[in-house]
């Protein structure tokens, strides 16, 4: 019971729709119907820009945070707890009760659970996220690059935790399903690149 309790929990404050607030609350402009229609702070760069970009980002990070920092050290202490709210948190972002199971790409929430996990793992997605972007000019491309290099970090950067390593492997693969629509953009030259939807320019 006191497990569920906190699994419910990382659930629900992953699922706190920070852009859909910020949005409505600031701009009076629902999220969901403009721009790339992602409740993500990527989106909210593209419409509102960078003053609530960031705020929100920071938001969606530390929703992964919190569950593996702090909402573990109640949950239990077996050493997969701390992975199964960060993922709850994580799936709670992308399927939001709050807005009709309609959420964000994960990736800033799964940064902020892999962060608490596995930092020194996280530091070698960043650059390659970085490097990604800075070349392809794609946050869609950076994302899953991003993702799928975590696990391949996390293995050498904490190999004896079999759990986080596993945790990386799926969230890859969840970041990739996420990004189905983007990948479907890319194949047929209709994905944006980062920066230039508040130009005006494709």
């Amino acid at each position: 019971m006191q497990l569920a309790f906190w699994v419910i929990a990382s659930y629900l404050l992953g699922a706190i729709p920070t852009s859909y607030w910020v949005g409505l609350a600031f701009a009076n402009k629902d999220l969901r119907s403009l721009g790339s229609k992602n409740l993500g702070a990527t989106n909210v760069f593209r419409v509102l820009g960078l003053k609530y970009a960031v705020p929100v980002a920071m938001v969606d990070v530390a929703k992964g945070v919190v569950p593996v920092a702090v909402f573990a050290r109640y949950a239990g202490s077996a050493p997969w707890i701390p992975v199964t709210l960060g993922a709850a948190a994580v799936f709670g972002h992308v399927f939001s009760v709050f807005v009709r199971f309609r959420g964000g790409k994960g990736v800033a929430t799964a940064s902020g659970a892999v962060l608490a996990l596995a930092p020194a793992a996280l530091v070698v997605s960043l650059v390659v996220w970085i490097a990604a972007l800075k070349f392809t000019g794609y946050v869609s491309v950076a994302s899953i690059l991003g993702a799928l290099v975590f696990p391949v970090a996390a293995w050498f950067a904490v190999p004896d935790d079999a759990y986080t390593f596993g945790m990386g492997l799926l969230l890859a693969v969840f970041i990739v399903f996420t990004h189905r629509t983007n990948l479907r953009r890319l194949a047929v030259g209709g994905e944006h690149r980062f920066g230039k939807w508040r130009r005006g320019t494709s």
